[in-house]
């Protein structure tokens, strides 16, 4: 609805410069913005009064900027999706009055404009910090002491800063000193108050202590106590000890000291010690309260040289009063408590933590959230006792060589969990210092392996202050650790360092519990997991340091652990069977008491049925308890004893099977609506709520799946978590469920298996961000804020982007692209990225700190789209929103609103994005000059380096950069963020050459002119072992193999060399062959063969395993070669050299492919292959970067253009979508392939190279195969594709072809297979043609459609049954090379093909056989061949550059070779009446030849200017048709030998194929922009598809723009 009274739209406001605010980024001096829109800061500028807002969205905002663009044109918003409001209302009234006076949000802004400076690409600083403030804290945070039966999480909060001006002075005279929180203000102000109690150390009597030192010699002699008690006189020994050995103790603290001596006098009481067990839980309280007050003496003591610094000031007047106030509330705690011990009774007892100066907040730093203590885990009391009990001697052992691991390892079901959670949760309620980390296979999406160490520190910080200010140190030094996945990092920086740097060491004892380890992922999740676990540091770990790990018995963790010195492994599968029983009979006595009809009988065959498996016996007793009205539980004991049978995983599954068959049934419709849930549950990347589960299941799309998920899941809680709270996430609470559900074999009909739940999920993600996202969705009222700084944005979080909303956000790009291609789904993919929304997704992803996460669902989209019909401009909206986040990232994550105010205006004009979005943002700041039209080329320059960088490269998941430089390091660089990570790899002697990462990303292989190879690992930024030695002189090369197992290496000393990596040695003797310096090497993708280049101007070939040269040595270059690379299907080498050429080799046949790709201006320095082989980039001392077409050997739009020097190493991103360069202008540049790379056609399909086209016998169709492994048809007059693509092929797509009555189509792939289809139906035919042991290069129906003929490079002819699907007989077989085309004879009676191997056979059709010899006279490839009409000769065209003609039933060649042409001949075409041939050659001529008199006729056709690919005559043979590398399609008259008119327009690509219609006015040509072009005398349309003709049941095709098909006769180009 339009809004009622005045409007005023700033859509409608003038332009008018603006002076610019904070907010906007500091701009180029070539760019200058203008601003739709008003200031507050201009007084001479007219303002206009804005009418007040009423919606939330802008209540409150005080950030003019951010006014104007929430200020959209709303009256164009009737959805409402800007502001959050439904249709059915009003369209909000627009911004508040902006204040004439800006001083308050002046001071607002104070300090932020430098920070977000830094995080924009247009100042691009690498270190980001905050300058916030935070605001104050309260006194402390207060938390109840809970009963041991329901501990509580501490509540973690940041202590905020002092803002008194005292203390701010005492900070400027400290300098570096940071600010105090109000606790330490008020227990330090003490000693800054009263001088006398300095440092009296001799005033406090020995007497406090004494207790003290004799607890610790009692405790020792006691034995036989409950582990839990066990626990808890362990944490006060540790106490007593750290007080006794205190140093500085003063008078400040004696009415502390006092009641803790009281404490342990008590303690040492004999009626006290009879009591320990009965009162434990009184007793781990008692501990805790100890516990803290040592952690307040501790650091009362290390903070007196500051005290003593600020004493001079006033701080206040009650800070005294307020650190006694401390000091009494413990002493009232532990009163209390002594009293309840000596009652007998348990009750809370209400405390206060006091920690002194926790100075500094570590917010942002990485935490697994919900990954903690889970207190409904633990043991039954009086269970598992004996392991309990060895874990807590372990604990305590005092030997300072006991083992700092303890492993507990067992099977399903044997209760690890169980027991690491009560370990965890007693050491916590006795006031233990520790954390629990626990992983889950249900968040696995999380990756919390990368966040496992970052979270333990956060505990360890929040328990121990010393420790917290060793963190916080680390972080300041390098900010990127609060984030970094880097495990090793985490290890080193947040977790050894700070430990070792606490002065006087951490109180007590410290243990570190790490649950199901098993469950973090595959192995690769763990690796470095278990490094750490196992390397020296961690059995150097302090000796009151433990840490306790559970899994199953992995082969991946048994290898890494049981060799360690410091680990113990204890398995519960190896526990007394006796001991189990015992402990599964009390759980079953204590699940089952108050079952009046369950007695011990009962009880006992429970027991003895579980067999030792504690899950087992938990989910019977579950399974007994009645669940309705009506039952008995003596009933379900029944059920149970029918069930239950076999052992081990039988015996769960028999459970399983049970409870499921109580709870579901087996009716077909809750079976199916069960499978489809738990297909929610488990497809579902991380565990949702059930609300949020049910609010997805309401968008799926069939209505028989949009049930209340209630109805299935109120009756799981024995088997899943999260049913009874519904804000609890819903998972398996066993991870053996989970298996249970996805083995068929197991489940039988509860089984969970593939179905469309990933296409329903897409769908649900989909419209629930359609009906959830809008502008501005949790109200931010200033851009001046950073995120992190918002007050209460968590909160606000939460509440707008509830747990549907943020996993549709977050995860559903993950389900699209698992699903098939459907319209509808494609559909609802637009209607989120083709408008506004595309930005509210943005928005959503920077609040809940994923912003960078778009990339990859952007990727994902994008290939999901790829050659979709009417989606070419959402996949360019999917490329733009790369580059976008790809370039505004760093900024608009650290203050959302940026991505409006900084980021929008900014994108390139000419962008898809830009034209999406310009319109419903027309008030934010306009680029008056200077504004890019396209996104750069260049997306990030890395800086670092202090002289040349010789060589660079991917890491395998494009997500890091190596780079190696004459400055004699080696660097790691984040591709996204363009910052170095850690620190640079030293350690050569001389500048680094060449660097490579290992498949896996882990380890780094570098060479250098100090003639050594080292390796390095990338996560811990160390070398791994010794440089491998072994070569005379500088190493110029290095590369690991795909396996990662070696590394082959290339020097001066003119051998390659390969080692092995795990061991570090060299590998059997050297390869020896070059003449001269080894300049480059590399593995072949199998890894199998290893290629060099040479100064000596060669490329060699070796075999691996045999150590020896393959063939000869690949010659041509003119100069050194100086850089070598495989094509990712080994089949091709890619070589550059100092001649400055680009050169593509054959491997197989050892010879070059094409001519050189030339270009550059200087020598060529480093070539790659595209990650799809369809592209080369090179390097050159030109300084420039290129990319090449593979097939065309053309060069693919402008050089890449930016390096100040030469160029030295380049290399492509594992997706293809970029280049990285390094250059001697010191500096590593990343390129976007695609810029300036744009097919434009109004019709697109193929989505890579066309390599065939055909016409249908009557003409209205065209059938094209393509590089990207479809078939299409598409109709001729309207352009447009016909149904959906043929697909099938696992490979490219070489040749097609239409049956004569046009029913169905024939195609031959790379795959080695050939298909047939059914045009109306648009379905294949049968199976697959198979038998070809290569690809099929060419293929056509014989002129009754009755049989097909292929050729392949297996080199044989092949003729196949076209309704038996059947080859007919044997191969034919004869040629010695690959079968480059083949056709039917006109009568169908004999076959003729062409090869590589310079001849033309013909074979008998029906008998299988050769007839006469081959046809040879040719001294090059044989290209192209056809019959004449009458199917008497034979015409050929060659690489030899000549025309000939043959008599196909003598068998001899018709006079002499028809020559002219100067470079090779591709094409070759009869006309309709025979008597005249036409040839297209790469010398860029057309030719006519009179076939009789074996001449030419009349001069060339000249006018292309590149080569010439195909030629046609017309069907009255008064025309000639050609098709040109040149981009153009030609007409040319016969008799004249002129052109008529001018080439057809609309080409943006070499014309690989060209052919006339049957009734001549028409000419049809195929081009490698994957275009088709028909044009009416010389005018061109352009459709979709490739090229050629058809007349009556004789057509025209081409394959791979090589093959033509006229007249039922082959011409090979």
């Amino acid at each position: 609805m339009e809004p009622s009274g005045p409007e005023y739209s700033l859509n409608n406001a003038p332009t008018i410069g603006l002076l610019i605010k904070p907010t906007i980024p500091i701009l180029p001096s070539h760019q200058r913005l203008n601003y739709s829109g008003m200031t507050n800061d201009q007084p001479k500028i007219r303002r206009s009064k804005l009418k007040p807002q009423k919606t939330n969205p802008l209540q409150g905002i005080t950030d003019p900027q951010f006014i104007l663009v929430c200020n959209l044109s709303l009256s164009g918003d009737p959805l409402g999706y800007l502001t959050g409001q439904k249709p059915q209302e009003s369209s909000p009234a627009l911004a508040p009055d902006i204040p004439s006076n800006s001083r308050g949000l002046s001071n607002i802004a104070k300090g932020k404009l430098a920070s977000l400076k830094k995080l924009l690409p247009f100042s691009r600083s690498k270190n980001m910090a905050s300058s916030s403030i935070s605001p104050p804290n309260p006194q402390g945070e207060s938390t109840q002491v809970a009963p041991v039966n329901e501990p509580q999480e501490p509540t973690r909060k940041v202590d905020q800063p002092v803002t008194c001006d005292e203390v701010n002075a005492a900070q400027n005279e400290l300098g570096t000193m940071i600010p105090v929180p109000l606790a330490a203000q008020h227990a330090v102000g003490v000693v800054g108050a009263i001088n006398t109690t300095i440092s009296q150390i001799d005033t406090i009597s020995v007497t406090y202590l004494k207790p003290l030192r004799s607890f610790t010699t009692v405790v020792s002699s006691i034995s036989n106590i409950h582990p839990y008690t066990q626990m808890a006189l362990g944490v006060l020994t540790s106490a007593a000890q750290l007080i006794t050995t205190q140093a500085n103790l003063d008078n400040s603290v004696s009415g502390l000291l006092e009641k803790i001596r009281i404490v342990y006098k008590f303690l040492l009481e004999e009626d006290t010690q009879a009591n320990l067990d009965t009162m434990k839980v009184t007793l781990a309280r008692i501990a805790q309260v100890i516990s803290n007050c040592t952690q307040f003496i501790k650091n009362y003591s290390e903070t007196k040289n500051f005290s003593s610094i600020i004493s001079g000031k006033r701080l206040g007047k009650n800070i005294a009063s307020e650190t006694q106030t401390a000091i009494d509330d413990y002493n009232k705690a532990l009163d209390d408590l002594m009293q309840q011990y000596r009652d007998r009774i348990v009750h809370d007892t209400h405390t206060s933590v006091y920690r002194v100066l926790e100075d500094l907040n570590l917010d942002g730093m990485a935490y697994a959230g919900g990954a903690g203590l889970n207190t409904t885990k633990r043991c039954l009391d009086g269970t598992r006792m004996e392991i309990l009990k060895e874990i807590v001697d372990w604990i305590h052992d005092p030997d300072v060589d006991a083992p700092r691991i303890f492993w507990l390892h067992g099977q399903a079901g044997r209760g690890k969990s169980a027991i690491a959670h009560t370990i965890a949760l007693w050491f916590k309620n006795a006031g233990g210092l520790g954390s629990c980390f626990c992983f889950a296979r249900d968040r696995q999406s999380e990756r919390r392996e990368e966040k496992m160490l970052s979270t333990i520190a956060r505990d360890l910080a929040d328990r121990d202050p010393a420790f917290r200010r060793a963190l916080a140190k680390a972080i300041e030094q390098d900010n990127t650790l609060k984030t970094t996945p880097d495990v090793m990092q985490q290890w080193e920086k947040l977790f050894l360092e700070p430990l070792s740097k606490v002065s006087g060491g951490i109180v007590g004892n410290v243990v570190v519990v790490i649950d199901a380890l098993d469950e973090s992922g595959l192995d690769i999740s763990r690796t470095h997991i278990l490094s750490a676990l196992t390397s020296t540091e961690a059995a150097s770990l302090p000796s009151n340091f433990r840490i306790l790990l559970t899994s199953r018995p992995l082969s991946d963790i048994m290898v890494a652990l049981r060799g360690a010195q410091h680990v113990k492994a204890t398995s519960l599968d190896n526990i007394p069977f006796v001991l189990a029983e015992r402990d599964i009979r009390l759980y079953v006595s204590n699940k089952l008491n108050g079952l009046g009809d369950i007695g011990k009988r009962e009880i006992e065959y429970i027991t003895l049925k579980a067999d030792g498996l504690f899950e087992w016996a938990r989910l019977a007793c579950d399974f007994i308890k009645p669940r309705f009205a009506g039952q008995m539980a003596e009933e379900r004991f029944d059920e149970l004893i029918a069930h239950a049978s076999g052992e081990g995983t039988t015996l769960l599954d028999s459970m399983y099977s049970a409870i499921l068959g109580s709870a579901v049934g087996r009716t077909p419709r809750s079976l199916a609506r069960f499978r489809s849930l738990m297909l929610q549950i488990l497809r579902t990347l991380e565990p949702l709520p059930m609300d949020a589960l049910h609010a997805m299941r309401k968008c799926f799309p069939h209505e028989e799946d949009r049930y209340d998920v209630a109805i299935v899941l109120d009756y799981m809680g024995s088997l899943l978590s999260g049913i009874a709270d519904h804000t609890q996430p819903i998972r398996p609470l066993h991870a053996s469920f989970h298996d249970f559900l996805t083995d068929q074999s197991r489940s039988g009909d509860y089984f969970v298996g593939e179905s469309d739940i990933e296409a329903d999920l897409a769908v649900a993600s989909l419209h629930i961000l359609r009906g959830g996202l809008c502008f501005n969705i949790c109200g931010l009222e200033s851009s001046y804020l950073l995120n992190s700084e918002v007050p209460g944005l968590a909160e606000r979080i939460e509440d707008k982007i509830p747990s549907h909303l943020s996993y549709s956000c977050q995860f559903w790009a993950n389900h699209l692209h698992i699903t098939k291609f459907d319209h509808v789904l494609a559909g609802h993919v637009k209607d989120i990225l083709g408008n506004e929304r595309i930005l509210f997704w943005f928005e959503a992803l920077s609040l809940l700190g994923v912003l960078h996460d778009a990339v990859f669902a952007l990727l994902r989209v994008e290939r999901w789209l790829r050659g979709q019909e009417g989606y070419k401009d959402v996949v360019a909206l999917a490329r733009d929103g790369i580059k976008f986040i790809h370039t505004f990232c760093t900024a608009s994550s650290a203050s959302t609103p940026h991505l409006y105010i900084s980021a929008l205006p900014f994108i390139p004009e000419n962008s898809v994005l830009c034209g999406t979005l310009k319109t419903r943002f027309a008030c934010i700041a306009q680029v008056a000059e200077g504004h890019h039209k396209e996104w750069p080329a260049v997306q990030d320059v890395f800086e670092g380096h202090t002289n040349s960088v010789i060589s660079v490269a991917f890491s395998s998941d494009g997500t890091r950069i190596v780079s190696g430089s004459d400055d004699m390091t080696v660097r790691v660089w984040d591709a996204d963020r363009g910052v170095q990570i850690g620190s640079p790899l030293e350690g050569h002697t001389d500048l680094v050459t060449s660097v490579a990462f290992s498949p896996d990303g882990t380890r780094i292989v570098s060479g250098s002119y100090d003639k050594t190879v080292r390796v390095w690992d990338v996560d811990r930024g160390v070398q791994i072992g010794s440089p491998l030695e072994g070569h005379t002189d500088l190493v110029t090369s290095v590369a690991f193999s795909p396996d990662g197992i070696r590394i082959v290496s290339g020097s001066y000393d003119k051998t390659v060399r390969v080692w092995d990596t795990d061991r570090g040695v060299q590998i059997d003797s050297p390869l020896e062959g070059h003449t001269d310096w080894i300049t480059s090497v590399a593995f072949s993708p199998d890894g199998t063969r290893i290629v060099s280049g040479s100064s000596d101007k060669t490329v060699r070939v070796w075999d691996v395993d045999r150590g020896v040269q393959i063939g000869s040595p690949l010659e041509g270059h003119t100069d050194l070669v100086t850089s070598v690379a495989f094509s990712p299907d080994g089949t091709r080498i890619v070589s550059g050299s100092s001649d400055k050429t680009v050169r593509v080799w054959d491997v197989d046949r050892g010879v070059q492919i094409g001519s050189p790709l030339e270009g550059h201006t200087h020598w060529v320095t480093s070539v790659v292959f595209s990650p799809d082989g369809i592209r080369i980039v090179s390097g050159s001392s030109d300084k420039t970067v290129r990319v090449w077409d593979v097939d065309r050997g053309v060069q693919i739009g402008s050089s890449l253009e930016g390096h100040t020097n030469l160029v030295r190493s380049v290399a492509f991103s594992p997706d293809g979508t970029r280049i990285v360069s390094g250059s001697s202008d010191k500096t590593v540049r990343v390129w976007d392939v695609d810029r300036g790379v744009q097919i434009d056609s109004p019709v697109e399909g193929h989505t890579d190279l066309v390599t065939s086209v055909a016409f249908s016998p009557d003409g209205t169709r065209i059938v094209s195969g393509s590089s990207d492994k479809t078939v299409r048809v598409w109709d001729v007059d309207r352009g447009v594709q016909i149904g959906s693509s043929l697909e099938g092929h696992t490979h490219r797509v070489r040749s097609v072809a239409f049956s004569p009555d046009g029913t169905r189509i024939v195609s031959s792939s790379s795959d080695k297979t050939v298909r047939v289809w059914d045009v109306d139906r648009g379905v294949q035919i049968g199976s697959s043609l198979e038998g070809h042991t290569s690809l099929v290069r060419s293929v056509v129906f014989s002129p009754d459609g009755t049989r097909i003929v292929s050729g392949s490079y297996d080199k044989t002819v092949r003729v196949w049954d076209v309704d038996r699907g059947v080859q007919i007989g044997s191969s034919l077989e004869g040629h010695t090379d690959w079968v480059t085309s083949v056709a039917f004879s006109p009568d169908g009676t004999r076959i003729v093909s062409s090869s590589s191997d310079k001849t033309v056979r013909v074979w008998d059709a029906d008998r299988g056989v050769q007839i006469g010899s081959s046809l040879e006279g040719h001294t090059d490839w044989v290209r192209s061949v056809v019959f004449s009409p009458d199917g008497t000769r034979i015409v050929s065209g060659s690489s030899d550059k000549t025309v000939r003609v043959w008599d196909v039933d003598r068998g001899v060649q018709i006079g002499s070779p028809l020559e002219g042409h100067t470079d090779c001949v591709r094409s070759v075409a009869f006309s309709l009446d025979g008597t005249r041939i036409v040839s297209g050659s790469s010398d860029k001529t057309v030719r006519v030849w009179d076939v009789d008199r074996g001449v030419q006729i009349g001069s060339p056709l000249e006018g292309h200017t590149d080569w010439v690919r195909s030629v046609a005559f017309s069907p009255d043979g008064t025309r000639i048709v050609s098709g040109s590398s040149d981009k153009t399609v030609r007409v040319w008259d016969v008799d004249r030998g002129v052109q008529i008119g001018s080439p057809p327009k609309g080409l943006t690509d070499c014309v690989t194929s060209v052919a006339f219609s049957p009734n001549g006015p028409r000419t049809v040509s195929d081009s490698d922009d994957k275009t088709v072009l028909v044009c009416p005398a010389g005018q061109a349309m352009r459709i979709e598809g490739n090229a050629s003709c058809c007349s009556n049941e004789e057509y025209i095709t081409a394959s791979n723009g090589e093959s033509i098909i006229h007249l039922n006769n082959i011409f090979y180009i």
